[in-house]
């Protein structure tokens, strides 16, 4: 037994819902395209899990965040897939597959063929007991993956009012979570190993800006060691969490964010695999020219620092999906995947975004006493990252196209003084692409762009109407 079709995307999370939109803008066919899913309903946005979804107060709730709500597009409930003639098979296990003969086998013994195949199955959390610790089939025990996951740690949550959770990680599950259960009314603990929150993204003066905010909510932290074992009573429930550290804490929850595997297992063997992912060129393409790869477990080249990666972040999902389907069905005019990377994230009354590497030295700008402040990164000489926090719409725009441009900095000490005034200025520089790389120089900051070259005659320089413009050239002009 056994269906064909044109075009199959494996995987139903954020990346299959905006490769399906993609696909009908572009004009697939009613009954060409389908999508496997092992989760029970229709792709979702999954940051409103971690999000809206915990909150007390108006939690979010299906089908309000159904694909693609979250990039302001339409919302894809279930009819509208039966709308498209797009075939959507929820709840179901691909136990096998094989790229030579194009198919897949599901866990109830059908067979699916197609011509491409979009594999976008994300990743899983890691769990306990791959690092020794057992104890995750403990009924309040949590992890936050997909719905199942979120339901479980509001029910838990619900039986855990006023009572004691231990968060175990530190980064953005672990962060997004604490927040959603201190403004529960729940006494939060979080336990990582490392010296700061966030730490594969953070500075130390960034994180202690948030670490502060969160213990003025209620929040403790307790660093440098790691989860040990649990006190589990008769009936399978965890009591307390014990550290290696020695250190022993009341429990009526724990939620785990401990960091997620992308989920190759399908491929392994028959797909080039990097960076613990799915290897694949600037269409999105794999090993397997009719195999692309989205999402969570694609290693992709990232044109701007030349070099490949594979990033675990919604925005990524959604843009590398578009990419995909767009190479698939016009390869001719799509040309390679060019991705800013991008991370966001929104907790109380803060919301901050960060754009490109977080390599070189770090220059921290604005009040970090107040609500605005940010920082730049500068490797080899050029602005590679860029961090905002309270940040207006044009502000993370001006931070973004920045980092993109990689303006070359010759004077760090003058980037901190300008600070988010240097990224507004170089936002509204006029930005052409003469034969020529060309220059626009101030006192001591170089704005070059290698790959987006700087169009800058002198009637160019419009820009030293703007404020950081007149800052540098109101500056006693240094040699070169």
């Amino acid at each position: 037994m056994g269906r064909a079709f044109v075009y199959v995307i494996l995987g139903g999370g954020v990346a299959a819902g905006y490769a399906a939109l993609e696909f009908v803008k572009r004009g697939v066919s009613s009954g060409e395209l389908c999508i496997i899913s092992d989760e029970p309903v229709a792709p979702y946005e999954r940051p409103a899990l971690s999000k809206g979804y915990l909150l007390p107060e108006a939690p979010a709730r299906l089908p309000s965040f159904h694909t693609c709500v979250g990039a302001n597009e339409e919302r894809l409930t279930p009819k509208w897939y039966k709308e498209h003639g797009i075939e959507v098979v929820l709840g179901t296990r691909v136990k096998s597959a094989d790229v030579r003969r194009k198919t897949l086998l599901t866990a109830m013994g059908e067979t699916i063929s197609y011509k491409f195949l979009i594999i976008a199955t994300g990743a899983r959390a890691l769990k306990l007991e791959e690092f020794g610790v057992k104890g995750s089939d403990s009924e309040n025990v949590c992890y936050l993956r997909d719905l199942a996951d979120a339901n479980r740690i509001v029910d838990v949550m619900h039986s855990s009012a006023g009572g004691n959770a231990v968060v175990i990680g530190g980064g953005y599950i672990g962060m997004e979570c604490a927040a959603s259960l201190v403004i529960s009314k729940i006494n939060v603990t979080m336990v990582f190993p490392e010296d700061h929150c966030m730490a594969r993204l953070f500075t130390p003066k960034i994180a202690a800006y948030y670490e502060e905010y969160y213990m003025a909510k209620g929040v403790k932290f307790i660093k440098g060691t790691v989860l040990s074992s649990f006190d589990i009573d008769s009936n399978g429930k965890v009591t307390a969490v014990l550290l290696r550290d020695g250190t022993r804490l009341p429990a009526d929850m724990v939620v785990v964010g401990i960091g997620i595997r992308p989920n190759t297992s399908l491929f392994e063997g028959q797909l080039t695999l990097e960076k613990g992912g799915i290897k694949v060129n600037g269409k999105m393409q794999s090993s397997n020219s009719s195999v692309y790869a989205v999402g969570d477990v694609a290693a992709f080249p990232v044109k701007l620092f030349s070099e490949t990666r594979r990033l675990e972040h919604v925005d990524s999902a959604r843009k590398s999906a578009r990419h995909a389907v767009s190479a698939i069905m016009e390869p001719e005019k799509t040309g390679d995947f060019d991705y800013l990377p991008f991370f966001y994230s929104r907790v109380f009354t803060l919301s901050w975004q960060f754009y490109g590497d977080n390599v070189g030295e770090a220059i921290h700008f604005g009040d970090f006493g107040g609500s605005k402040f940010g920082a730049f990164w500068v490797s080899k000489g050029q602005l590679v990252g860029s961090f905002l926090e309270g940040g207006t719409k044009e502000e993370y725009e001006a931070i973004a196209k920045a980092t993109r441009l990689k303006p070359v900095i010759e004077d760090t000490a003058e980037l901190e003084t300008l600070g988010l005034e240097f990224a507004l200025a170089v936002s509204q520089t006029p930005v052409q692409a003469p034969p020529q790389p060309t220059e626009v120089r101030g006192p001591s900051l170089i704005l070059e762009k290698p790959l987006y070259v700087w169009h800058a005659t002198a009637g160019v320089i419009v820009a030293a109407s703007v404020a950081a413009f007149a800052l540098w050239y109101g500056r006693k002009r240094r040699r070169w």
